[in-house]
């Protein structure tokens, strides 16, 4: 079994004297080294860290003294190397920058549907929309069979592609997801803002149908946002990397393409480098 777990989490839920959390935070992963991100916002918490399982438990005990934070439940996957560069311990105005005034996921949430519910409605082959509110860049490693593509380079222009999604779709059901779930806890109350009214969130994401329901239904892998880029649907991390220059993520296939340079290029800039040059 590897020595690095990796623990990821969110919870929406007001929290209060964030910066005296944010100080012992620094000290018991300082204490643990332990490396990842974590994030302290008036809305809630979001974070990542990987370390000793030893270690990683002395962090949840340290969070769920966090008052609203009691029943924080990380999802796990190993690792064979430390996938994180340092430790961060930040105090945000958002857990996820989305910049939508009056999205209260706390208080009014998107009805969560969960992952062996989903993978049975897609056993029946009932008539539901999937729509993936990730990024671009990480909707080509792989995405569920049939899905709707928000078409985005950032979520703050989330709002603009739901202006762009067909009328008929308000009216009939909707499952939205996202890699661990954080977005969709925004992008669901922002679509029944926007009149959609049979919208689920998966939940737990990408991440939690993998451990659940492995890759049913499901094309290609999962990107993160970590050294490892992508794990497939045993949460096993996989072969794809990073284009140096244009920082897109590569398939094991893409790789062998002649226009892949490791730490030059890759066949989506190589074009691009090369009049550059």
């Amino acid at each position: 079994m590897p020595d690095i777990i990796n623990l990821a989490a969110y919870k929406f839920t007001p929290l209060t004297d964030l910066p005296a959390w944010r100080d012992r935070l620094r000290q018991v992963c300082r204490d643990g080294e332990l490396r990842g991100t974590i994030l302290l916002s008036p809305e809630g918490i979001n974070f990542f860290a990987a370390g000793t399982r030893a270690n990683l438990d002395t962090l949840l005990v340290e969070l769920r003294a966090i008052p609203g934070l009691a029943d924080l439940t990380p999802k796990e996957s190993p690792s064979d190397a430390q996938p994180f560069n340092r430790m961060l311990v930040k105090i945000k105005k958002e857990i996820i920058a989305f910049g939508v005034e009056g999205i209260d996921p706390a208080r009014h949430p998107t009805a969560k549907l969960p992952p062996r519910a989903l993978k049975q409605w897609l056993d029946e082959g009932r008539p539901v929309t999937l729509l993936d509110t990730r990024n671009d860049y990480e909707v080509r490693l792989g995405t569920f069979r049939g899905a709707r593509v928000a078409g985005i380079g950032h979520f703050r222009e989330f709002p603009a592609a739901v202006a762009r999604l067909p009328e008929e779709l308000k009216t009939s059901p909707v499952v939205m997801f996202c890699t661990g779930g954080i977005r969709c806890e925004k992008a669901g109350p922002f679509l029944e803002q926007a009149g959609f009214k049979d919208v689920y969130q998966l939940d737990g994401g990408i991440l939690k149908y993998f451990e659940e329901c492995g890759g049913a239904h499901y094309d290609g892998e999962c990107f993160v946002f970590d050294r490892r880029v992508g794990v497939d649907a045993t949460l096993r991390e996989t072969n794809s990397v990073l284009c140096f220059n244009c920082q897109m993520p590569l398939t094991e296939a893409e790789q062998a393409h002649p226009h892949y340079l490791p730490d030059v290029s890759c066949p989506l800039c190589f074009a691009q480098k090369q009049t550059s040059a």
